[in-house]
């Protein structure tokens, strides 16, 4: 069976994400898993199908060669496009003409002219005018392309209006990266089936996680840089606080103490803007037109990280505001061009191909994992072997896990598992989820919800993480510590860099053990010996301890406080309400092998 019959030759002349631009030895031809997806397609012929693929590998190639496949061969006679956002229609329409596939971006009612081969349009745009859409696909054969269809769920009526606009249609293709939302509400034209336990969840007809995508070398391993650093603020109440990013606090704590880092007027985000900037003149030696990105949570933040920008680096930084006319204007001549940064809003997150972002900040204070997955999604396009990606975090725990599990797939739940007595395992996150669900030029309250004022924050350079292994000793930023991470090539084989981290940190070790212990004002433990948790872990972990003492005091006979006082003074450490994580998982541990030796 030939496969491919109907696809355009000049698959070359493709945008960046197309194969043409792809990783060496892929020009003139789909990627594998491409390949093995229009194989499956063409072989099932079905009405539905979903691609579940990472930022970065190909989907716009795979679903415009499809559409032309399905053109050649008369399946369908027009096609319609459905993206998230006006920026991404239009990036639509010009990867497709590059094809000979072309679709009108301006499209708002009437007849079509008859040079298009259908049109380009956003989930907005439907949920206005469903009805307008639907007699175009009963008019003629239609193929219905949903890109990152999980945002047909991002309001009932956008998820209805697709269900009206496209239910004839001949032909539909959803595609994601990030098929799961924290709503309940079923997603237009996907399947879900139930597993043993009874739940329900999206099938994918083909997935292309970020795993295999790194193993096949389609994208871009990353390494994520974590800064910490004292942070000061002021609450409603009048109180000041101070604490340090990294240490169990409670929610509250944490929201406020990220924001403080993220407050342009204290000393942590120059200190960390200043340190990617090092880290981009370092890789563009080997990349030279690499660029760099700031995701900021609203524009007046973008605009004051935009100015920082120029203090630091005498050069200006491109702006982009979600609700500027010239957004998409702005991300495609700083795509075409070769200078250092750019700054924006949420909008960038999703979608948008730069090619050459190399390194990135992440200034927001949307932890969730849909959204993280998106902004990363930013920095993974893969366009020669050997190419990394630098992401700079602050050090908050939901971003540490979220960055140490890049490679996990996941599915949108369709059913919340409740059982009596137990708490919903989903419902902690469900308003952030929320949140990064919602239009990304959306006002989103922020500012309201948590009022505070950012007093004082400064900056230290706290990990790395790589393939989900830790590296690195506490280091102030400008140190010579701190640039032999900064310093790792730009152009480096996966395990070459896993090797080079492991070196930084040896001798990070050795330069410690030389300094006198009273000059030491970090704290000097390699990364992996200093678990960063959230208030919630600490809670359980002293639950836990204290749950095995008492087992163990019916065992020994001894009271709980002598169990305690002998634990301290085996492995040392403050008493268990002042103990790391570290320190409690390790009295765990002792305290059962003490009740073994009793068996």
């Amino acid at each position: 069976m030939t496969t491919t019959a109907g696809t355009p030759s000049h698959s070359h002349h493709l945008s960046p994400a197309f194969p043409g631009r792809a990783p060496w030895g892929t020009a003139s031809k789909l990627r594998a898993w491409q390949q093995a997806a229009m194989d499956k397609y063409i072989q099932e012929q079905p009405r539905d199908f979903l691609a579940v693929a990472t930022p970065g590998a190909g989907k716009t190639t795979f679903a415009l060669t499809l559409a032309s496949w399905l053109l050649h061969h008369h399946v369908v006679q027009q096609v319609t496009v459905v993206a998230p956002t006006e920026h991404l229609k239009k990036q639509w329409a010009e990867a497709a003409a590059r094809i000979g596939i072309r679709l009108d971006p301006e499209y708002s009612a009437g007849p079509l002219s008859k040079e298009y081969h259908g049109v380009a349009v956003t989930y907005a745009g439907v949920g206005v005018r469903p009805m307008l859409h639907r007699n175009r696909v009963e008019q003629r054969k239609t193929l219905v392309i949903l890109d990152e269809i999980h945002h047909a769920g991002d309001t009932k009526s956008w998820g209805e209006a697709c269900l009206e606009a496209f239910e004839p249609a001949t032909r539909r293709l959803a595609l994601t990266g990030t098929p799961f939302r924290s709503d309940t509400n079923p997603i237009p034209f996907v399947t879900y089936e139930e597993g043993d336990d009874g739940i329900r969840r999206s099938a994918a007809d083909y997935t292309y996680g970020y795993g295999s995508a790194l193993a096949d070398g389609v994208v871009r391993p990353v390494i994520f840089l974590s800064y910490s650093g004292n942070m000061r603020w002021r609450t409603k109440a009048g109180d000041e606080i101070e604490a340090r990013l990294g240490e169990p606090m409670t929610k509250d704590a944490v929201s406020q103490a990220w924001r403080t880092a993220l407050d342009p007027r204290g000393e942590w985000m120059p200190a960390v803007l200043r340190a990617a900037d090092q880290r981009l003149t370092e890789v563009r030696k080997a990349i030279p037109d690499a660029g760099a990105l700031v995701i900021a949570s609203d524009q007046e933040a973008a605009r004051a990280y935009a100015k920082l920008i120029r203090d630091i680096t005498g050069h200006k930084a491109t702006l982009v505001l979600s609700d500027d006319a010239g957004a998409s204007k702005r991300i495609d001549e700083f795509s075409a061009s070769d200078d250092r940064w750019m700054v924006a809003v949420r909008m960038v997150s999703e979608g948008v191909d730069v090619p050459r972002l190399a390194v990135g900040v992440y200034a927001t204070t949307i932890s969730t994992p849909l959204f993280f997955a998106q902004a990363v999604g930013r920095f993974v396009r893969s366009r020669r072997r050997g190419e990394t990606a630098s992401v700079f975090l602050p050090t908050i725990p939901d971003l540490l896990s979220f960055a140490n599990e890049m490679e996990r797939e996941r599915d949108h739940v369709l059913d919340k598992p409740k059982k009596d007595g137990e708490e919903d395992p989903y419902a902690e996150s469900e308003k952030e989820m929320e949140e990064a669900n919602k239009q990304q030029d959306e006002d989103t309250g922020e500012q309201e919800m948590l009022p505070f004022e950012a007093l004082q924050s400064d900056a230290v350079f706290d990990r790395v993480m790589y393939n989900g292994a830790e590296f690195g000793m506490q280091a102030h930023p400008g140190s010579e510590e701190e640039q032999d991470y900064l310093g790792i090539p730009g152009l480096l084989e996966p395990d070459q860099v896993q090797l080079l981290l492991q070196k930084r940190q040896a001798r990070q070790i050795a330069h410690s053990r030389r300094k006198p212990a009273e000059e030491a004002d970090l704290l000097e433990l390699p990364a992996e010996r200093r678990p960063v948790v959230s208030h919630k872990e600490m809670m359980e972990l002293r639950r836990k301890l204290n749950s095995l003492v008492g087992a163990y005091v019916h065992q020994s006979g001894k009271p709980h406080g002598v169990i305690h006082t002998e634990l301290r003074r085996v492995c040392g450490g403050p008493p268990a309400a002042e103990a790391t994580a570290g320190q409690l998982r390790q009295r765990i541990a002792k305290v059962q092998e003490w009740a073994t030796r009793m068996r």
